[in-house]
Parts: structure tokens; C-alpha cells; sequence
């Protein structure tokens, strides 16, 4: 902290120290560019193991579902339900006010509401798979239920889940700015990028800076993130694969 130097617009030099405050600081003369390159690495930690976890819990849930159907079916599906009409911001409110917001309980509320995208996208899937012809022959040969939906099924089920996964990381490195800018983020000292925006609001007006970069590194990230995700879903696809090839061929890009 600096106080001498607090609010400085962007390619401010600190004559004591010589640094070039490339994009500024803020009310407590802290340079913007440090804290905005610390903050991703606290939005990438919470984001890619709860990503990694719900899409792990989400995945096993829908195989069962999707492959046994019956009550395990009704079950997970009545979860799913209730998991998407909880709001997330009270669930969060209330993990946060009887945990504390540390940065393993804010992956858990990520993980915990981020798993029925996948139960339910896997789910459809295994239920158009699992009366293919490769399926049956499986079956048929004495493959159990265990090799079937682990050695069969879930690798037919990847694809999306990768796309999926992709797009999810984005959704949380946003939900995550949310719940700093509000209060229920890790807290200061540490910096993140929703807790900067929140310092800077107050100052919007004399010294944009504070905000705005913060707000550029966020949308830049989630926008390069959902780019990945549509690259891996046209990679990953085979009938949007088939449908560019006939387009091409039957000259509708000419």
C-alpha cells in the first residue's frame, strides 16, 4: 500500500520507487495490474477443481440414471430438479454464513450446484445409447453392467462433457466475480477480481480504471473460455463435422 500514490490513472510512475503503474491503482495506492494477475489465480483455483468435481459427480449419476432407470432414475432426476429450483445465491448465502468464506467451502457450493447440467446431459445420451447394436453385442457376450456403462457407454459420453466442462469453468470464473463483488467471496487482504471491483465502486466516477480493467480481465477470460468451448464442440461433433463436409461439397460456401 501506498496512500501517497492512491487513485493514480493508468502509466503512473512512483518516483520513490521508479515502478510504472501500468494500469493504475486504487484507494490504497495498491497497483491494479499486480492485484488483477494475482486475482486469476484464485478464479482459476476455484473454478477448475469444481468443475473437475461436479462434472465427475454429475457423470456417474446420469450413467446410473440413464442405465438403470426405475427408481434410480426417479431419484436423480427429483434431485436435479431440486438442486435447479434452489437459488443459487441463497444456497450460497447460507454454505457461506454457516462455514465461513473460505476458499474450499466456495468450491464446494460451486461443485455441489454445477452437477446436474451433466446428470442430465449424460442421462440423455446413455438413453440413446444403450440400445445400440454395439451395446447389445457387448451384453450379449457377458459384459456386466459395471463394463458396459464404464467401458462402453462413458466413453461415448465424453464429448460432451468436455464441451460442457468448458463452458462451466467460464459460468464459475463469472458466478465468482459475483459472489466477491458481494461480500461472499474470499476475503480481503486476498485479492480476486470480483473483491477489486467491489473497492472500486465507490471511485467509479473519479477513477474508472479501478473497475474497468478488472471487468476487462473477467469478460476476456470468460469470453476466451466459451471460444475453447465452441472449438472443442465443432472438433468433438461428428454431425457438425458431416454437415460443414456436405456444405462444402454441395457448394454452398462459394
Amino acid at each position: 500500500m501506498n496512500v501517497v500514490a492512491r487513485l493514480k490513472p493508468p502509466g503512473f510512475v512512483d518516483m520513490r520507487s521508479g515502478r510504472t503503474m501500468w494500469l493504475g491503482t486504487d484507494h490504497l495506492g495498491r497497483d491494479i495490474l499486480s492485484r488483477i494477475i494475482y486475482g486469476s489465480r484464485i478464479s482459476l483455483v476455484v473454478s477448475l477443481p469444481a468443475v473437475i468435481l461436479s462434472a465427475i459427480f454429475g457423470t456417474v449419476l446420469g450413467l446410473m440414471a440413464g442405465f438403470y432407470r426405475g427408481w434410480i432414475d426417479t431419484v436423480v432426476m427429483r434431485l436435479v430438479d431440486l438442486n435447479l429450483a434452489f437459488p443459487f445465491i441463497l444456497l450460497a448465502l447460507a454454505i457461506v454464513a454457516l462455514m465461513g468464506p473460505t476458499l474450499k467451502n466456495i468450491i464446494f457450493v460451486f461443485a455441489i450446484t454445477a452437477w446436474p447440467v451433466y446428470a442430465r446431459t449424460v442421462r440423455g445420451v446413455v438413453l440413446s445409447l444403450k440400445e445400440q447394436e454395439f451395446v447389445l453385442a457387448a451384453r450379449a457376450l457377458g459384459a456386466r453392467n459395471r463394463r458396459l456403462m464404464f467401458g462402453h457407454l462413458l466413453p461415448n459420453v465424453l464429448s460432451p462433457i468436455l464441451v460442457l466442462a468448458s463452458f462451466e469453468v467460464a459460468r464459475i470464473i463469472l458466478m465468482k466475480a459475483g459472489l466477491g463483488f458481494l461480500g461472499l467471496g474470499v476475503q480481503p487482504p486476498t485479492p480476486t477480481w470480483g473483491n477489486i471491483l467491489a473497492d472500486g465502486r465507490d471511485n467509479i466516477r473519479d477513477a474508472w480504471w479501478v473497475t474497468t480493467f478488472p471487468g476487462l480481465a473477467i469478460m476476456i477470460t470468460a469470453a476466451g473460455v466459451n471460444f475453447l468451448g465452441d472449438g472443442l464442440r465443432d472438433l468433438l461433433d461428428p454431425t457438425l463435422q458431416h454437415t460443414e463436409s456436405w456444405r462444402i461439397r454441395s457448394g454452398i460456401f462459394n
